[in-house]
Order: structure tokens, then C-alpha cells, then sequence
């Protein structure tokens, strides 16, 4: 099956320094026979056996799973949780975008406004940007002292921990394209009327700081990557191997859930439905 191997090939380790630049963003080693049109029955399998897994997940309402979303503008955040998982049933999925904080969630902790939205027994939740931004925007465009940022590594670290030890599976994925590959996208939203509601100016802003982003992903990668809490780095150029990557991911974590559907209460034998 194709991309079999991305658990493994793509989680960033415990420990391990990273450095993007030295990553191929462009490559479909795990499917290297594939191209896109072949790709979309390997990747149909792959969102119906993801569906099967997921109705087992509500069923048993035993275990909860955490996918935590990252990527540069463009990255293809949104593109990947609406292929990935659109075949879910939606009563047990749940997709949570965090914006700009508010004034109040500003007057709290920054884990305040995420602590609500984590899964609970039986459901499977997405962050569309998460608590990360907390650390990530944060530290790039200089919103808090250093002193601030700084101490929310640990403490990212000993949240997903906490949730972890109370029983959440936690899958974090970091999209990573190329800086050329985002110039792309961002002209394709300027050269399409159609796609003018995708673009935002304050984007450009973010692309100029290109490198300090790097340099802070990697760091963030590098400290908050735990045995718990994985990191998996995936290239995201080609849209349909990113794709892949995260589906196989997200079948190969479900299933090492060893899930499976309760058992009746009831005798099925005993019933009869009466004409």
C-alpha cells in the first residue's frame, strides 16, 4: 500500500535536531510508482478504511485522538483536514480553527481557550492552527518578551503529557513547503477572482519573515517532539502525497488503537421483529 512507512519516515524524534532547509518538500519517496491520478485509489482506500476506523472510535467511546495542524501560509491546512477526512462521520469529528486571540482569551492563560476544545471519549479532533501560534507567532513577530514565549515550551509539553496520561492520542503534523512553492500558491490567489478571498496582504507580511519562521518551527519541533506527543514532518509541495502521508498516518494510529465494537448488551438472537 502506498505510503506505508510514513509513521516511521516522517515522525520527527525525541531529541533529534531538525533542520528544514535539508528536507526535500518536493518528495513522494513512499510512492515513488504513483503519480497524482494514481494516487486517488490508493488514497479512496485509504479515507474508507479511515472511515471504518473512526465509526469503531465512536462506538467503543473509549479513546480520544488530538491532530494538531501546522503550516506556513498556504501550507495546505485546510486542503488536507477537508480530503483527509471528509468521508468521517461528522458527529464524531470535530475541527477547531484558532484565530487571533480575543480580549478575554488574552486575560486568561494561553492554554485557556484550547483546554475546552480537546476530544473527549469516543471523538477525533482537528486544530486548524493551534496552541502552538501561542509560541510560534509569538516569538516571530516579537508580541511577548522572550522570557513569555519561552517558558510555553514546557508548558505545551506538559499539557499534551497531561492529556496523554488521561487517555488522548496525540498526532502532530507540521506541512512543510518550500518558500518557491508558497510564491505559487499566493500568485495563483492574486491571478484567480475566484480565489481573492483566500488571500490576505498581512500574508506577504508573514513570507518576508520566512527564515525566522523556519528557525522557530525547527526549534519548536525539536523541544516540544515527545514519545506522548509526536511531531511527523510531512512534504506538502505535492498536494496528493501530503495527502497520502496523513491518511496513512492518521489509519496507522487508529489502528494501533487496537479498537474494537462493543458488545451488546442484548441478545441478538432473542430479537424478533414483528411484520
Amino acid at each position: 500500500m502506498p505510503a506505508s512507512g510514513a509513521l516511521d519516515r516522517y515522525r520527527h524524534k525525541a531529541g533529534r535536531k531538525l533542520k528544514l532547509s535539508d528536507l526535500d518538500t518536493n518528495e513522494k519517496t513512499l510512492a515513488e510508482n504513483l503519480g497524482k491520478e494514481e494516487s486517488f485509489g490508493p488514497f479512496d482506500e485509504l479515507r474508507d478504511e479511515l472511515q471504518q476506523l473512526q465509526k469503531m472510535l465512536y462506538a467503543q467511546n473509549k479513546h480520544r485522538v488530538l491532530v494538531v495542524m501546522q503550516a506556513m501560509d498556504t501550507g495546505g491546512k485546510d486542503g488536507c483536514i477537508k480530503h483527509v477526512f471528509s468521508r468521517v462521520d461528522p458527529q464524531g469529528l470535530n475541527v477547531v480553527s484558532f484565530k487571533k486571540p480575543t480580549e478575554d482569551e488574552l486575560a486568561h492563560d494561553f492554554l485557556w481557550r484550547v483546554h475546552e476544545h480537546v476530544p473527549r471519549n469516543g471523538h477525533l479532533t482537528v486544530f486548524n492552527r493551534s496552541h502552538y501560534e501561542d509560541i510560534i507567532a509569538v516569538r516571530v513577530k516579537n508580541l511577548f518578551p522572550e522570557k513569555v514565549w519561552k517558558r510555553r515550551y514546557q508548558h505545551v509539553v506538559d499539557f499534551e503529557r497531561m492529556l496523554a496520561e488521561e487517555g488522548t492520542t496525540i498526532v502532530k503534523i507540521f506541512l512543510n513547503i518550500s518558500r518557491d512553492e508558497q510564491k505559487a500558491r499566493l500568485q495563483s490567489r492574486l491571478d484567480n477572482p475566484d480565489k481573492y478571498w483566500k488571500f490576505n496582504p498581512d500574508d506577504l507580511k508573514d513570507r518576508a519573515l520566512w527564515d525566522d519562521f523556519m528557525e522557530t518551527y525547527e526549534d519548536v519541533i525539536e523541544k516540544t517532539s515527545t514519545d506522548v506527543a509526536p511531531w511527523y514532518v510531512i512534504p506538502a509541495d505535492r498536494k496528493w502525497y501530503r495527502n497520502l502521508c496523513v491518511a496513512r498516518i492518521m489509519v496507522d494510529t487508529l489502528k494501533g488503537l487496537k479498537m474494537s465494537f462493543p458488545e451488546p448488551t442484548w441478545k441478538p438472537g432473542d430479537v424478533t421483529l414483528e411484520d
